[in-house]
């Protein structure tokens, strides 16, 4: 199964911080692990995870055995990084961060009583994951769970489409 990986910049699971073998000129090496989610296992994220799990580095992964489909992940017993997705740069990260501060301008614009949940401006256009959520959770404060999930899809069908993951 194709899907993708964020990594911090030097490589390392966000939170595993397991040193993941980097694709050269051909994919990464097999990595095998027993699976317990949220425990152990390959976890990765499909398109619609993407805006979960954003982190410095994305990489296409291969998954290969048994994948077991979450809500917000899926997890194998095995996976090797295929390649980077070098269009996942600076560049993008601000674009993303630009995009949820104006959706949460656009959200609140409708809630003017709530403007100081809006996303402080000395946060950094490259802080890609806590821009995605506090936009998030404005769309869920203002319109319930089903707001939050919606936004979510959102900004996963923007990451698609700026990333070219189709």
């Amino acid at each position: 199964m194709r899907a993708f990986k964020f990594l911090t910049a030097d490589g390392l699971g966000v939170f595993s911080r397991f040193a993941w073998p980097l694709p050269g000129v051909g994919p990464g090496a097999w990595i095998e692990s027993e699976v317990g989610l949220c425990r152990a296992g390959i976890h990765a994220c499909r398109p619609i995870d993407l805006p979960y799990w954003i982190a410095p580095v994305l990489y296409e992964v291969e998954l290969d055995g048994p994948v077991d489909e979450q809500p917000l992940k899926v997890v194998a017993p095995r996976g090797r990084l295929i390649r980077r997705i070098d269009a996942w740069n600076a560049a993008a990260q601000e674009a993303y961060g630009r995009m949820c501060f104006a959706r949460a301008d656009e959200l609140l614009a409708a809630a003017p009583e709530r403007r100081g949940w809006a996303p402080p401006p000395e946060i950094p256009l490259t802080a890609s994951a806590q821009l995605g959520f506090m936009t998030a959770r404005i769309a869920e404060q203002l319109g319930g769970t089903d707001a939050h999930v919606e936004e979510r899809k959102r900004q996963s069908a923007w990451l698609v489409e700026r990333l070219e993951l189709d």
